[in-house]
């Protein structure tokens, strides 16, 4: 379902720190958010990182950027200190988020009942609006970071 040119669905979810952090809340500036399927796994752990790497070009255009697991608010705090990310990575333990998104991934690696998020990544403007989107082909590929990039622009 793609939600381009829509208003992104609210959310409020903990940070590593068990901090609200509601999406409306930072309506007024652009906001990236990366949804990815499970901390500590190879492919999530590379394209946070990039993230990480790219935070002082969305820094100096007064983007956020939040990475958004189902992971527990505890595992995602770890795995952020261990990768020093200096960004918020939310928890969306009980995958609402993931569902209001329309990005839920049924049987993570290949375990049978267990729900994480599609790679996905959504930028917003200052008025909460998406303006661009992508939905990884597979879980094994990292978005295009300048593409992203470009889209905060």
């Amino acid at each position: 379902m793609s939600l381009l040119g829509k208003s992104a669905p609210d959310f409020t979810l903990l940070d590593t720190g068990r901090e609200a952090v509601s999406l409306s809340a930072l309506r007024g500036g652009k906001v990236v958010l990366a949804f990815f399927p499970g901390a500590f796994t190879g492919v999530c752990t590379s394209e946070m990182c990039a993230l990480r790497d790219a935070m002082s070009n969305f820094n100096d255009l007064g983007v956020t950027v939040l990475g958004i697991c189902v992971d527990s608010p505890f595992a995602n705090g770890v795995f952020a200190e261990t990768n020093n990310l200096n960004f918020k990575i939310l928890s969306d333990y009980s995958r609402a988020t993931v569902d209001a998104y329309g990005i839920a991934f049924p049987n993570f690696a290949g375990m049978d009942g267990y729900v994480s998020a599609n790679r996905c990544v959504f930028v917003l403007d200052e008025q909460g609006t998406v303006t661009y989107e992508w939905f990884a082909p597979n879980l094994g590929t990292e978005p295009d970071y300048e593409a992203i990039k470009a889209a905060v622009s």
